[in-house]
């Protein structure tokens, strides 16, 4: 799975994307510091994966994986040649979902591309610049569809699809509030690479002061007060203070355990806000385990074995005969195969069964 960073300049993307990826790519106090993209590749925390692993004594664990991208900062006028993130837009396309870095933190080191701290303001200038970027895109491509869809049926559904997003952008409106099925959703996230069509998630980047304020509900508070506005109007908006994130990502175990302790949470916060960007993409992991590897895998909720097993090797697709299921809590809990299927919680599934969150799968295959 992919995510897409974006934001306005000097928002701390980048120090969100050392903390993420413990890389060391520049943040410094100027605008448009990042010129290129930064891709890195970053583990999804699970608990569970070493836990199975000591039950068949896997050689090695392997996690499940987002692919993290982060793009130079947006301005208002990007779409119009203004900065430099507008250059940088097709570096994130292809993302599954993205991530909006909205400043909240006060700090006269660290200057504002707009001199003041108003993240409702901030997020709808990048908003529309997003907004502006897809809109040439699909008059573009609304172009190409008329012109084949007088004589090709799928091309002039295409044309009135691309027709009611385009009056979806021009009332200023993201593709994601539009009300199309899964099918013509999949074609404007993921044919069309529509960067509005895409789930996306708010990442509040403040100080410790006004990330306390907030996960402490601190009344009256700016920083919570702003939260609890783009939590209203935007849906998936999630703190995180990145300068302490990417220092505690330089601890080791112990020092990063006893500082979660000091602040009351069990686990850090880039971890949280991975598992977040999980849940926002609808994504589910299974497990697989053998002497050699314990593997963890991510699938769309919804997915049925058969293609799970493909995600796995095609071979285990070509030739599936069933697969043999147990919910990674309970294999842990006993402590093995055997006693699982002694107490008869190993259950037998053919191809149509739904993988569920946490399931162990054994597929049996032939070919």
């Amino acid at each position: 799975m992919e995510i897409g960073i974006i934001g306005l300049p000097n928002v701390g993307k980048s120090t969100l994307f050392n903390a993420l990826t413990k890389g060391n790519v520049e943040a410094a106090n100027y605008p448009f510091c990042t010129i290129r993209p930064n891709e890195g590749v970053v583990a999804l925390p699970d608990f569970r994966l070493p836990l199975l692993a000591a039950i068949h004594k896997s050689k090695k664990t392997t996690a499940a994986t987002f692919k993290i991208n982060d793009i130079a900062g947006l301005v208002k006028g990007a779409s119009h040649g203004e900065g430099l993130g507008n250059q940088f837009l097709s570096h994130i396309r292809t993302a599954d979902a993205i991530v909006h870095v909205v400043r909240f933190f006060e700090d006269e080191n660290i200057s504002h591309v707009y001199e003041d701290i108003a993240p409702i303001r901030d997020l709808e200038i990048v908003e529309m610049e997003l907004i502006f970027a897809d809109l040439e895109l699909l008059k573009r491509r609304l172009a190409k569809a008329a012109k084949v869809g007088q004589a090709d049926l799928r091309a002039a559904k295409e044309a009135d699809l691309i027709k009611e997003a385009i009056k979806q952008l021009e009332a200023g409106k993201p593709l994601r509030d539009l009300a199309v099925n899964e099918e013509e959703q999949m074609f404007l996230s993921k044919e069309l690479n529509l960067l509005t069509a895409k789930p996306m998630m708010v990442a509040a980047n403040m100080n410790e002061k006004s990330w306390r304020e907030v996960t402490d509900e601190v009344p009256d508070s700016f920083a919570l007060r702003e939260y609890q506005r783009i939590s209203l109007s935007w849906g998936s908006v999630f703190p995180v203070c990145a300068s302490i994130e990417q220092e505690l990502s330089s601890f080791n175990d112990e020092e990063q355990l006893l500082f979660l302790e000091d602040i009351g949470f069990s686990a850090t916060g880039v971890e949280r806000l991975l598992l977040a960007c999980k849940q926002l993409l609808a994504n589910i992991s299974f497990f697989t385990i053998n002497s050699e590897e314990a593997r963890a895998w991510l699938v769309k909720d919804g997915t049925k074995v058969l293609q799970a097993a493909g995600k796995i090797h095609t071979d285990m697709e070509r030739g599936f005969i069933r697969a043999e299921v147990i919910n990674a809590d309970e294999l842990t809990k006993l402590g093995s195969y055997t006693a699982a299927r002694e107490k008869g919680l190993v259950s037998i599934e053919g191809k149509d069964y739904l993988v569920r969150e946490g399931d162990v799968v054994l597929v049996r295959f032939n070919v």
